[in-house]
């Protein structure tokens, strides 16, 4: 999706003038794309950054070209946004002078640091803005900004990201995004059996990669270091760095991430360790799968597992109600006590058992631990079939040796950079329809991953573990 935006905005900023009927065009294109919620921010700071490219000397021009990025950002809100519900209203007097006395006083510098962040923030606070003049204030920051443009393109461009900054503090206080529904049809003939349980996987596994809209992109959002190759058997240490050179970790604000990450704290890593959920921590799960729900592979996930098995609930509640069974219900994974484990935990989180790690099988969580200190990465382990020179910094799937916390995992495969909602949604739709072992191959635009999901259950339905198996 990003490139195509890009070029999109190009073609618009292109003759610095948004006709009525570009204007429609431009709608139009936002509600074709469907952009999930956690895509919102970057397709707004994306108009500015692309915008800032056709910046020139010419003030006049400028100023065409910060009414078309209005113009953008208008009709991304108006697809994506709707203003939050507001018990009442009690609008500041005098509001559009004061609005606009701020605006001028902010922009002063071309600069807002953090302090002025916060700063605007408790302005929107203490300054409630009527339903009816959103758009308006919204528009004003446009305004006033057009009064700072002038012929030095690298102040121009330190003007537009202070303008990025301003919309995206009002949208925070005053919009949420709307409901996001994934448009998705199924042929009433189409079924598993028609087409073949494997081939019909293989296409709803790819149209999930295609889907994932959220994930980061290699060596830009983040960068690896796979230093040596080995078969899980030997013992040397083939990387004396670690994995992760680099992660852009305002990622890990978009919501799935953020209420992801909130998780990974509420278990205790060693096997036969009561896993009571406290009331706080359930709402921690509710509040993730709530996010991911909101996004288009689970979207995508729920549609396609309900097509194939009648006893897969077709509403949203019903689904969401399943994914806490099948993956956050804890049960006994040590024969001994209380449960002790759960699905997510396993998969996501990791554990200790009989001194050795098992599941773990998560680049987010992998991160994490490893900037702790926690993981001492010790080399990829080498496809069956696939040559040692063809492992790289973009490779989105990997095998790999690692301690944590002094315990080995001889084997732990992942895939790298992609988003929660699509491991959720790809490990739950081989859980629910795939056998044990779901063969795929995955085209992720840098490679073709041959690839073995397995899936295993435990208690009665639950998931006891679901990973890849790296073939080739």
């Amino acid at each position: 999706m990003d490139a195509k935006v890009e070029q999109f905005y190009r073609q618009i900023f292109a003759d610095l003038k948004i006709s009525n009927a570009e204007d429609a065009a431009v709608k139009s294109y936002f509600s074709k794309i469907n952009p999930p919620p956690d895509k919102c921010v970057w397709l707004r700071a994306a108009a500015f950054r692309i915008g800032s490219e056709f910046l020139s000397d010419d003030r006049d021009k400028n100023v065409q070209l910060l009414r078309c990025v209005n113009a953008v950002v208008h009709a991304l809100e108006y697809n994506c946004l709707v203003p939050k519900k507001r018990e009442h209203e009690d609008p500041t007097d005098e509001l559009e002078s004061k609005v606009a006395d701020y605006y001028r006083e902010i922009l002063t510098d071309l600069s807002i640091d953090s302090e002025e962040n916060v700063e605007l923030q408790n302005f929107f606070s203490e300054n409630s803005i009527p339903l009816d003049k959103l758009v308006y204030i919204r528009a004003s920051a446009f305004k006033i900004g057009s009064e700072y443009l002038n012929d030095d393109k690298a102040k121009n461009i330190s003007l537009f990201r202070c303008i990025n900054v301003i919309v995206h503090v009002i949208e925070q206080r005053y919009f949420e995004s709307k409901p996001y529904v994934l448009e998705v049809t199924h042929s009433p003939t189409q079924s598993v059996k028609s087409i073949g349980l494997n081939s019909s996987i293989q296409k709803a596994l790819q149209h999930i990669w295609n889907l994932d809209h959220n994930r980061l992109t290699p060596d830009k959002d983040y960068v690896i270091n796979v230093q040596k190759g080995k078969k899980p058997y030997q013992k040397f240490d083939g990387a004396p760095d670690p994995l992760f050179t680099s992660v852009e970790r305002s990622a890990f604000q978009r919501p799935t991430y953020r209420t992801f990450i909130a998780l990974l704290d509420n278990y205790v890593a060693e096997v036969g360790n009561d896993d009571t959920i406290s009331s706080h921590e359930r709402r921690e799960i509710w509040s993730f799968i709530r996010a991911i729900m909101q996004t288009a592979p689970m979207q995508f996930a729920h549609k396609y597992c309900a097509a194939q098995d009648e006893n897969i609930p077709n509403d949203l509640n019903g689904f969401s109600k399943l994914i806490y069974d099948i993956w956050f219900e804890p049960y006994k994974r040590s024969h001994r006590g209380k449960p002790d484990s759960s699905g997510f935990e396993h998969v996501f989180v990791g554990e200790i058992k009989n001194d050795k790690v098992t599941g773990f099988h998560n680049w987010i969580r992998f991160y994490l631990e490893e900037k702790k200190g926690n993981i001492d990465y010790r080399g990829y382990i080498k496809p069956r079939n696939k040559r040692e020179s063809n492992i790289d910094s973009n490779d989105q799937a990997l095998s790999i040796q690692f301690l944590w916390n002094g315990y080995e995992k001889f084997v732990g495969s992942s895939f790298i950079g992609v988003s929660p909602e699509f491991e959720m949604a790809l490990y739950t739709v081989c859980f629910l329809i795939g056998e044990e072992e779901t063969t795929v191959e995955i085209e992720t635009g840098n490679d073709l991953f041959d690839l073995h999901v397995k899936c295993f259950k435990m208690a009665r339905g639950k998931v006891g573990t679901s990973y890849v198996e790296i073939v080739g």
